[in-house]
């Protein structure tokens, strides 16, 4: 596909009306109906050759709704965790977009375009400080993708942030042509202190990203909530390494960061490549 026909396409993206599109495949995703999730389901599976060998009910009957097959839980072993325990992990399967040095406030989202920590962060200086010439990585998840999201290091839960925005796709082909996608989407800002610092995991919304949800809050979108809306979290929660953290509707983004000089990419990663949750990023400096 060439870029002027990838411009045109992903123009159209401006003028659809997002939320509606996602509120619309939030009422079917979630319908109990019989015959309706059924047909769903069956050509969802079909359509984008779902790997059911993994599931922890691998038989398309034993799930309700097309959401219940979205979010579907693995066999405790199909996702091992890479060893030592210090080495960070995955949060995630899916695709390695971009990963890197956080040049002062710049992120890369794709050839030719950066975007800004302090917009990421809605203009939460605080919380986005310590990320400045931090280390980052971003992981696009499709809709074939497993779409539960983990910790891929132990933390403690102190912050949550949940930013109001647009929900473009986040596709390649949308982030390699939409300025700045990751600061216009709605997004969850999610921040925990481990043994390598702070760390944070952002949920980019996108369409058809029908809702997003962490294990603490439960579900956080759909929301009508039209600013941002910060939580700072007293009590201590503690998730090891590999617990589950959230989960995404449909396909979408999870950008990872870190502080500054806290850990060493492994030297096999190469953006475009295919991740799955647990495998190797980086080892503590």
């Amino acid at each position: 596909m060439t870029r002027i026909l990838e411009k045109a396409i992903t123009g159209l993206f401006y003028v659809l009306p997002h939320h509606l599109i996602s509120r619309t495949v939030l009422r079917l995703s979630h319908s109990n109906n019989r015959w309706l999730s059924r047909l769903l389901i069956r050509n969802y599976a079909r359509w984008f050759k779902l790997d059911m060998r993994e599931a922890l009910q691998p038989s398309l009957a034993s799930y309700p709704s097309l959401n219940a097959l979205f979010t579907r839980a693995l066999r405790p072993d199909a996702r091992p965790l890479a060893q030592p325990d210090t080495t960070l992990v995955s949060p995630a399967d899916g695709i390695l977009s971009e990963y890197g040095r956080i040049e002062g406030n710049q992120l890369l989202q794709a050839k030719g375009y950066h975007y800004s920590l302090t917009k990421l962060f809605a203009d939460f200086h605080d919380l986005a400080a310590p990320f400045t010439d931090g280390q980052y990585a971003t992981i696009y998840l499709s809709p074939r993708d497993y779409h539960r999201l983990h910790m891929p290091l132990r933390g403690e839960l102190t912050d949550q942030i949940y930013i109001p925005g647009r929900l473009f796709s986040v596709s390649p082909m949308t982030t390699r042509n939409i300025p700045e996608i990751f600061t216009r989407n709605e997004r969850l800002i999610c921040l925990f202190d481990s043994d390598i610092g702070r760390i944070a995991l952002i949920m980019v919304g996108a369409i058809n990203v029908s809702a997003m949800e962490t294990v603490w809050a439960g579900p956080v979108t759909p929301s009508h909530e039209k600013t941002p809306n910060h939580t700072h979290y007293d009590d201590t929660m503690r998730l090891q390494r590999g617990a589950e953290m959230g989960r995404f509707n449909m396909g979408s983004t999870i950008i990872l960061l870190t502080e500054k000089n806290r850990i060493g990419w492994l030297d096999t990663l190469s953006p475009g490549q295919t991740i799955r949750l647990g495998n190797a990023l980086a080892h503590p400096n």
